[in-house]
């Protein structure tokens, strides 16, 4: 059998990457990053059109009922446009973790409003991810939740949380709930929105129609995989544009695309870039057809790309000289959100860490 994309996927994968060539480009990116916005409302707007928002939610709640791969490769699309919009949370992980664990009601009350681009999800489950932080976590008593969340992603102009409490339950917060308080966090990326949330005696749904620590391992293996596919756009995009400045960039008279030096640089981050698009595929591929690999695949993407994703943040930086680090030529948006993607969800250290708990080389 050959493992591939179908013609669908890549028309899917090439419509986004032509809707962001228009919506995102990197003035757009330049303004939103600059002017602190919590997401592009006009670019997440041309995303709704094209259904994205929906990509997981079934079809009978407004959803296009597509797989973690078909997410995956727009991912790689946000990244390589480094897209200001929410999609990590919003699009993925709450979905998930709605069709997951929450009731028939609340699923009726939040998935369409998602499918439609109506409303936007944080998600705060980081001290799950990336170990216990000292002050950090929540705790519920009563149906009330106390403490702080650390890392919540698409934190700017969400609607809704979902929360990760320490004893492995999952909570739906509203974003106007009395006693939360949201702070936003400065990180590098300036593409993304990430907070923090406070908790004293907040009113919340459980999510407790299931598995719910099943379901929160779900929504940390989906996330992985889509920050490493975001990781993927981005490296690549970076490689093309440190060939392009290649070919132009002259000195001693000669382009310095004809130096031996330079040539493989370049070549040595295709070389050590591409072959991740394969683990990508079969970790989104291993998360809806083979569950027993999926948490293992997705540690593997998550820790190999964010690797991978540094090395050829640096060389292309390098590719361009001193330019590179201007702000003229915005090449910095790409390096920041590798920088990122390397660090959401848990560092490769920590995603190492859980590939060796899971096949038994190391304690949890």
């Amino acid at each position: 059998m050959e493992f591939g994309l179908s013609e669908d996927q890549r028309l899917m994968q090439e419509s986004v990457n032509r809707t962001l060539e228009k919506v995102s480009p990197l003035e757009r990116v330049r303004k939103a990053a600059d002017g602190g916005e919590d997401y592009a409302r006009d670019i997440w707007q041309a995303l709704v059109e094209l259904g994205v928002p929906g990509m997981l939610i079934p079809e009978a709640e407004g959803g296009m009922g597509l797989g973690l791969l078909d997410a995956a490769l727009v991912s790689e699309a946000l990244g390589r446009h480094v897209a200001p919009v929410p999609f990590l949370a919003s699009a993925v992980m709450a979905p998930l973790a709605l069709m997951g664990v929450g009731s028939r009601a609340q699923q009726e009350a939040y998935l369409p409003k998602l499918a439609a681009g109506e409303a936007i999800a944080g998600v705060a489950i980081s001290e799950r991810a990336s170990g216990a932080r000292d002050k950090a976590g929540v705790t519920v008593r009563n149906g009330k939740l106390n403490g702080t969340a650390l890392f919540a992603i698409d934190f700017g102009g969400a609607d809704f949380f979902i929360v990760g409490d320490r004893e492995g339950g999952l909570h739906l917060v509203r974003a106007d709930a009395p006693g939360l308080t949201r702070k936003r966090l400065t990180t590098i990326d300036l593409t993304r929105s990430i907070g923090e949330l406070g908790f004293s005696d907040v009113e919340a749904e459980p999510l407790a129609s299931g598995d719910a620590a099943a379901t929160s391992r779900r929504m940390l293996d989906a996330g992985r995989v889509m920050l490493a596919a975001d990781t993927l756009g981005a490296g690549w995009m970076m490689i093309d544009k440190a060939v392009d400045y290649a070919k132009e960039r002259k000195q001693f008279g000669r382009v310095i695309g004809s130096f031996q030096a330079v040539k493989h640089m370049c070549a040595e981050m295709a070389a050590e870039l591409e072959p991740g698009r394969s683990l990508i595929w079969y970790a989104a591929h291993a998360f809806d057809a083979i569950p027993g690999e999926a948490s293992l695949m997705a540690a593997h993407a998550k820790a190999h790309l964010a690797e991978v994703g540094r090395f050829v943040a640096r060389t292309a930086t390098e590719v361009h000289g001193g330019m590179g680090f201007t702000d003229l030529l915005g090449l910095h948006y790409w390096f920041k959100r590798i920088g990122l993607d390397r660090q959401l969800l848990g560092s490769p250290e920590r995603a190492r860490q859980d590939a060796a708990v899971l096949q038994g080389w190391a304690a949890d």
